[in-house]
């Protein structure tokens, strides 16, 4: 691919993009599933819970007091990967409670630390845009595999300021960071997202990790890996 210049910022995805998309489902969200139940059960008297289970019974259509339907609706939730609010910021803190017991550590593929030092050190400013919660994506690069990462960052998003596949989300990033979208690089391996990053005027790469190949046809540029992006 062509060098890509005049850049300022670099936001970056996190599953199939940073990270592998199996350790999200075969290692968080089952821990995630499997911990539930007893986390509401331990922090039902929580007013940041409590803010939670009301905005699921919310979205649910289902009465504040039924804990038990409550529940089940999270864990199915979670069977669905349902991008739903409440459960996302409930992950987070039962998340958060697994890694500081050391039940795993986050994967990164091999080359992304050394590549977001890289960027970091040449005054790029770097940001992460994911549907898991801002406090989750605080702890996966807090707590990686290559170490504590959270330094090298200037600021999370999640889907808070808005769905990952609407143009609209990248225009308020850039916003919120004060940077012009054309010098903002948008990284993703979902061609949707990147649609809509482009269509808000970023800069886009696609991001294609082996088994899976980049198409002669992609809409954007395509890589296997951060050591093949090429800036300017």
């Amino acid at each position: 691919m062509n060098a890509i210049s005049g850049l300022e910022a670099i936001l970056t995805d996190i599953e199939g993009t940073t990270s592998s998309l199996a350790f999200v489902r075969d290692v968080l969200f089952p821990y995630s599933r499997a911990h539930l139940p007893a986390f509401l059960a331990t922090h039902a008297g929580d007013p940041g819970v409590r803010r939670c289970l009301r905005d699921a019974a919310r979205e649910a259509g289902i009465a504040e007091a039924d804990h038990r339907a409550i529940a089940d609706t999270l864990l199915r939730w979670i069977d669905e990967d349902r991008k739903v609010a409440p459960l996302k910021i409930l992950q987070g803190m039962i998340w958060k409670d697994g890694y500081e017991r050391g039940a795993y550590r986050a994967h990164l593929y091999p080359e992304v630390a050394g590549k977001l030092r890289e960027w970091k050190a040449r005054g790029l400013r770097l940001y992460v845009y994911s549907s898991g919660s801002v406090q989750a994506q605080e702890l996966f690069f807090g707590h990686s595999d290559a170490g504590d990462l959270t330094a090298l960052f200037d600021g999370f998003f999640d889907t808070g300021i808005g769905g990952k596949r609407e143009t609209d989300s990248y225009r308020r990033i850039a916003q919120a960071i004060g940077t012009q979208p054309g010098r903002i690089l948008f990284l993703s391996d979902i061609e949707a997202e990147l649609d809509a990053a482009r269509a808000a005027s970023m800069q886009t790469t696609q991001l294609c990790r082996p088994p899976e190949h980049c198409r002669t046809d992609a809409r954007h540029p395509c890589v296997e890996d951060f050591d093949r992006i090429e800036i300017a």
